[in-house]
């Protein structure tokens, strides 16, 4: 069996040519006669991989100086609790609960001070993003925390809210590297990289160095302190080596596909084909409010239980796979990440309509 159109909203697909590339130095990475898995993290030929890594992270992201870039491990839902234990001096954080991952994200902050939930979309399954532009944000809060880009729901932030100047805190884990991106308008910028940039087990977090201090609640694990990474640049016990390896292979090949602005570009154009398709569907539709959506997770329902299994089902022996949406949402859930050819996306509308004139 050839290569299948994964939609896998994470662990996701990556790019062929990075996977054969990691596949052909498998066995000998770059003369060393040996693989990065079973390399030193302390070797000359691993430093040289994890700072390049770094570098055209930063290139990319145009990251400025005053940012750390940390390789951690735990993913995203780890940084659930870092987060609060850095960053909560005041014992008081805001957080805006757009979906699963941020109402978890708050409740794991709710341990260690005052999380204030200050917006929220529940009411409506959070199929879109709340109005923020005039939140009632705590004089004394220590961060407004968000997550961007909703992997199950399908929502976006098109517009960041205004944080009243406080540090803003983004979960970007299924928007990685997806478009250009603002880095001075986070404090902290963090995502789980089994999405959009690489294999499951690196998170990378990059942190404005004023927030990286000793002062942490009372506790903290030493392993759970920023500066603990910071100050051993990521490497203060064995990092998720080889995961770092192919993210770096990402990071290249973005590059080599012109950059952010041009994979922007790129997702726009993939994202309209499907939902230009689902807008004009008389048998399937989308579920989010038209301004929020995400170009990187497109939910989707027939509104039949039964004939959305037969979809998934038909679908998976045509060769699309993991088409089927979240359990808290059902129907169904293209993830079309930076990965995903835009002939896969095209594939899968005519798909669906083969199927709407099967199914009418």
């Amino acid at each position: 069996m050839g290569r299948v159109y994964n939609f896998s909203a994470g662990p996701a697909v990556l790019p062929e040519e990075v996977l054969k590339e990691a596949a052909d130095e498998m066995l000998d990475y770059n003369g060393t006669g040996m693989s990065v898995m079973e390399m030193s993290h302390r070797s000359k030929a691993y430093d040289d991989i994890i700072k390049t890594a770094e570098k055209d992270l930063r290139e990319l992201m145009n990251i400025p100086d005053n940012y750390k870039v940390l390789f951690l491990q735990g993913g995203a839902s780890q940084q659930f609790a870092m987060i609060p234990m850095n960053l909560m001096k005041n014992k008081k954080a805001d957080y805006i609960i757009t979906g699963q991952w941020a109402k978890k994200a708050y409740q794991e902050a709710k341990i260690y001070g005052d999380a204030v939930a200050i917006a929220s979309s529940a009411d409506k399954t959070f199929s879109y993003i709340p109005d923020c532009s005039d939140l009632p944000i705590d004089d004394d809060a220590d961060y407004v925390y968000i997550c961007e880009n909703n992997t199950i729901y399908g929502t976006k932030f098109w517009t960041l809210p205004n944080t009243k100047g406080k540090t803003l805190v983004a979960d970007v884990s299924s928007c990685f590297l997806s478009e250009p991106v603002d880095v001075t308008k986070y404090g902290v910028i963090y995502g789980g990289v089994q999405k959009n940039v690489g294999p499951a087990g690196v998170v990378i977090v990059i942190i404005r160095e004023d927030l990286i201090t000793e002062d942490v609640l009372p506790g903290t694990p030493t392993m759970l302190k920023y500066k603990t990474h910071a100050d051993a640049e990521s490497l203060y016990n064995t990092p998720p080596a080889y995961g770092i390896y192919i993210c770096g292979k990402v990071f290249k090949w973005l590059k080599k596909q012109g950059g952010l602005e041009a994979m922007k570009k790129r997702n726009e154009e993939k994202a309209k084909i499907l939902y230009d398709f689902l807008d004009s569907s008389k048998l399937f539709h989308g579920t989010v409010e038209k301004k929020d959506r995400s170009l990187m997770n497109v939910p989707f329902v027939t509104g039949n239980e039964e004939l959305d299994a037969k979809f998934v089902k038909e679908a998976k022996a045509a060769g699309f796979e993991n088409l089927k949406g979240h359990r808290t949402v059902g129907g169904m859930r293209a993830s079309i990440y930076n990965a995903m050819p835009i002939e896969g996306v095209k594939a899968l509308v005519e798909f669906m309509k083969k199927f709407e004139a099967e199914n009418a």
